[in-house]
């Protein structure tokens, strides 16, 4: 089976760019590079991956497609560029000259507007991305699920992929109303969804594959199998769950699918989604 970890990210550690690294997380206070995940790769048996931006930054989407143009492993980069600024489609075009950019990606979960998504300068900037062939990750809390459907709904041919289920509050172990949301939002055959993110939103040091386990199945009944891709959110998740126990976890979970199913989740799917 060919493995694609459609969600991970780099990162010189500073305390200004990654204040979000609490405490409870200090053990990822350093430095995450390529050398340190072709190491992962290889033990975890991994053939490529999908670089993600953690810092909303030109800088930083130039510098994950260098290390793109660098690694061959790296398949593709979602970067940012400031979709709400007048320049956006000038910026994005630029930036989408380089083949290994695949899509942008936006913080949306830290803007104080929870309606941010819904600007209309913000979705002139999404209207440049289909024209470019470039799809949009939504990273979001599970309690901006109905303005999301709202924010999809109004661009029906962009390719969206959503990180981390949403972030259901797995830590409380609380379904509702994310399970209802997320289905309405899986309506929606643009929408793609990355199996990712899950431990880091239950308890760091607590948690449990059964307490998971609900969570994963719903949104492979959402989905299906055709539209969920794995992700590892290195390092992040190396906080509450090692590169190769998160790989193993998730095909475990899948083993119950046929070959062709498993490969889509593994595989296919961040290969058909982000035009790998």
């Amino acid at each position: 089976m060919s493995i694609i970890d459609a969600h991970h990210h780099f990162w010189c550690y500073n305390a200004q760019d990654f204040g979000w690294i609490g405490d409870d997380m200090a053990g990822i206070r350093r430095d995450f590079l390529p050398d340190d995940l072709a190491k992962e790769m290889k033990l975890a048996k991994v053939d490529g991956v999908v670089t993600v931006q953690a810092r909303q930054s030109l800088e930083e989407t130039r510098w994950l497609l260098e290390f793109a143009r660098q690694h061959h492993f790296i398949r593709g980069v979602v970067g940012w560029a400031p979709l709400i600024a007048p320049d956006a489609a000038k910026i994005i075009g630029q930036l989408a000259t380089n083949p290994k950019l695949r899509a942008l990606r936006h913080v949306l979960q830290r803007e104080p507007d929870e309606r941010h998504m819904l600007r209309d300068d913000f979705s002139r900037g999404i209207a440049v991305l289909h024209k470019l062939h470039l799809a949009y990750d939504i990273l979001i809390f599970e309690r901006h699920l109905p303005q999301t459907i709202e924010f999809v709904d109004r661009h029906p041919k962009q390719v969206f992929v959503l990180d981390h289920i949403a972030k259901p509050r797995i830590k409380e172990n609380i379904l509702e109303p994310w399970v209802k949301n997320i289905r309405e939002l899986a309506k929606r055959r643009n929408v793609y969804c990355k199996i990712s993110g899950l431990v880091t939103e239950a308890d760091l040091t607590q948690w449990t594959e059964a307490q998971l386990l609900p969570y994963f199945e719903t949104v492979l009944d959402a989905f299906g199998p055709k539209r969920l891709m794995f992700g590892s959110d290195w390092p992040v998740c190396l906080v509450a769950c090692d590169y190769a126990r998160w790989v193993s976890l998730v095909r475990g979970w899948i083993a119950k699918l046929t070959r062709a199913e498993q490969q889509r989740i593994m595989g296919d799917t961040a290969r058909e989604a982000y035009r790998l």
